[in-house]
């Protein structure tokens, strides 16, 4: 099969243009599949006043996942842009201290102008929202912890 190198160059400045991390095309028996990792995600943690005596604060919640407490975590399914609400005036789905039943809607993935829901795998309270309002997501990305 002859590779046609243009093409290749083509579809990876596509997969650069759009964010994505993958792309496959066909044409009859030709088929082409760029795949490029991930930029690995970097956190910075800032540095905290040490109190000087116990003050009685109550604790806050994790704004992001430890990879050990990931059991708890539902990961994206697909690549796409995640909503927390039905539409932008609408509440969101659920907050932060909400009881949910296995099958409840979290949030909306969209991908590809489709909307999929995505829904809580087992019943719990939701301890932490991981994105916001419209942020892409990556695949298998945690977006909540259900606990």
């Amino acid at each position: 099969m002859k590779i046609d190198s243009a093409l290749v160059r083509e579809l990876a400045e596509l997969l650069a243009a759009t964010g994505l991390t993958e792309i496959e095309v066909e044409d009859g028996e030709r088929k082409i599949r760029v795949v490029r990792q991930a930029a690995p995600v970097v956190a910075t943690v800032a540095p905290q006043a040490v109190p000087t005596a116990p003050a009685a604060a109550p604790p806050a919640a994790p704004a992001e996942i430890p990879a050990a407490a990931a059991i708890d975590a539902v990961k994206s399914p697909m690549v796409g842009t995640a909503y927390l609400a039905a539409e932008p005036s609408a509440a969101p789905f659920v907050s932060v201290g909400q009881t949910v039943k296995a099958g409840d809607v979290l949030l909306i993935v969209e991908a590809m102008k489709v909307m999929n829901q995505i829904t809580a795998p087992k019943s719990g309270t939701v301890q932490s929202v991981l994105v916001e309002n419209g942020q892409p997501v990556e695949y298998d990305q945690p977006l909540m912890v259900i606990a």
